[in-house]
């Protein structure tokens, strides 16, 4: 799929769903990669999103070193089908974190705290940033979220409903993240360079995810929760000093970025941004593209967070891998996403570039791998029995292969509206953030026994999702600036 010609499409929208989308305009010369301010922006972000996921998921780990093995124990059931294969590990651990009484349902509500903190601050905070810009409130986000965590061996102590409020407390500090990150991004990113900036910032979580799980659960083996806690919120505070000293929340302010650097980015982003003060809310909730991103998002959630929250059960109770062996194979797959998704933004950027794809072509198919792929390798490892090591490879090509929509929906909102992506990631990840909130109910639902059969049925539930987002997305997404984002800009230049 080629890209149509450069100019005005019969609906009046931008035609820049090619990828010479600027040429029209003069455009400064591509600035160097190394040492410039954009790559620097986006390494700083990697970092951020790595500890922000560090913070997120440390607490699914040490919980299961909080809580009273006696309390648990009566509803624990693990599935007969596959034989016990771990070896009984010898090594003398470290106990002395303090115990708590809490049952499987107050555990469920303590995990599932975090999400409805997150899901408030999605929409304000995308507005937020677009008015004041992404860089204080992205940093104070953080930085919220490690000096909640550093209290949160004191909640616990103090009670299960303090525990419960923190936490929503740091889902509150993180939803303002994503969104103020891509209203940054809005600024900073040229359009043909957006696949590989935007891949590198996000796929922090990814690696924060992959480190954060065995490292905590290796601090809780020999110290005691506590530390999981204590350690991550310090790395916090660290990075927060790190980015309001180094990061600007445009070009024009940034005090150390090159005069060649800055008219680049500037030159490219001329005829994308809209002067335009009011936010369209009707003509942005009325447009289809939009909610294909919503569906996308909706869809690709409910497989991510399934597998992030429960992954770990199914690793213990149908193919029995011990605590030691769970931690590193849980994280085995994110490091595969991580991976993928550095590539695919190299890959998605080098295509429109080089070989003239258009940008809504590059979308479509890198969300079709993204959403697909997973699905077709989710549903195949509910399939093999107890071949564990053919398990551990599906569950793992099945995460990896989501990376791809890291360069396909995921940044789709700066190829419609790149002056309100940060307010329409706000609205997409609004919704995709209620399958963080029923999925893994639904699932712990429709597996009492936990058998193979009945995880077959939420690997084919989250699969079936996937391809409808998938199918949805590739009909109705667009990847062109659209016209309720540029009426302003349009006015001004005709």
């Amino acid at each position: 799929m080629r890209s149509p010609v450069p100019g005005q499409s019969p609906d009046g929208e931008q035609a820049s769903d090619s990828t010479p989308l600027l040429q029209g305009a003069p455009q400064a010369e591509a600035a160097p990669v190394c040492c410039s301010a954009r790559y620097n922006l986006a390494v700083l972000a990697f970092f951020g999103f790595f500890v922000l996921y560090a913070l997120r998921v440390n607490l699914s780990v040490a919980l299961v070193e909080m809580v009273d093995s006696n309390t648990t124990l009566a509803n624990n059931r693990s599935s007969q089908e596959c034989a016990e294969h771990s070896a009984s590990n010898k090594v003398i651990r470290n106990q002395t974190g303090k115990r708590y009484k809490w049952d499987a349902e107050t555990q469920g509500w303590i995990l599932g705290s975090f999400f409805y903190g997150y899901i408030i601050t999605q929409i304000p905070g995308g507005y937020v940033a677009s008015k004041v810009g992404g860089k204080l409130l992205l940093g104070f986000g953080i930085l919220g979220t490690a000096v909640f965590t550093l209290f949160t061996p004191i909640a616990a102590d103090i009670g299960v409903g303090a525990l419960i409020v923190l936490r929503a407390l740091e889902g509150l500090g993180e939803g303002v993240t994503f969104p103020a990150m891509h209203a940054m991004w809005s600024s900073w990113a040229p359009p043909l360079e957006r696949s590989k900036l935007l891949s590198i910032s996000y796929a922090g979580a990814q690696l924060g995810t992959v480190i954060s799980l065995p490292l905590s659960g290796v601090i809780c083996f020999y110290m005691n929760w506590t530390y999981v806690f204590y350690l991550f919120g310090i790395v916090g505070i660290i990075w927060f000093v790190l980015w309001i000293w180094l990061v600007s929340n445009t070009p024009e302010t940034h005090t150390t970025i090159s005069h060649q650097e800055k008219e680049y980015i500037l030159s490219s982003l001329k005829n994308q941004l809209s002067s335009q003060k009011s936010v369209p809310w009707i003509p942005m909730l009325k447009s289809l593209p939009l909610w294909a991103i919503v569906v996308a998002h909706f869809s690709y959630n409910w497989t991510f967070y399934t597998l992030l929250t429960l992954l770990p059960t199914y690793m213990k109770e149908i193919l029995r891998f011990n605590v030691q062996e769970n931690g590193i194979l849980s994280a085995v797959p994110y490091f595969g996403c991580w991976l993928c998704m550095i590539m695919s933004g190299q890959v998605a950027d080098y295509l429109r570039a080089k070989w003239n794809f258009s940008t809504v072509c590059v979308r479509k198919v890198f969300s079709l791998i993204g959403m697909i792929g997973p699905a077709v390798f989710l549903v195949a490892a509910g399939y093999i029995g107890c071949d564990y090591s053919l398990a551990v490879a599906f569950l793992t090509i099945s995460t990896t292969l989501g990376g791809f929509c890291s360069s396909g929906f995921s940044i789709n909102h700066l190829d419609i509206a790149p002056s309100y992506a940060g307010i329409l990631l706000g609205i997409t990840n609004t919704f995709a953030t209620i399958p963080g909130m029923v999925g893994p109910v639904i699932a712990k639902s429709l597996t009492p026994e936990n058998t193979i059969r009945e995880w077959q049925t939420v690997f084919w539930i989250a699969a079936a999702i996937d391809v409808f987002g998938a199918i949805f997305f590739t009909l109705f997404g667009k990847g062109e600036v659209q016209n309720w984002a540029l009426d302003d800009h349009h006015r001004h230049r005709h």
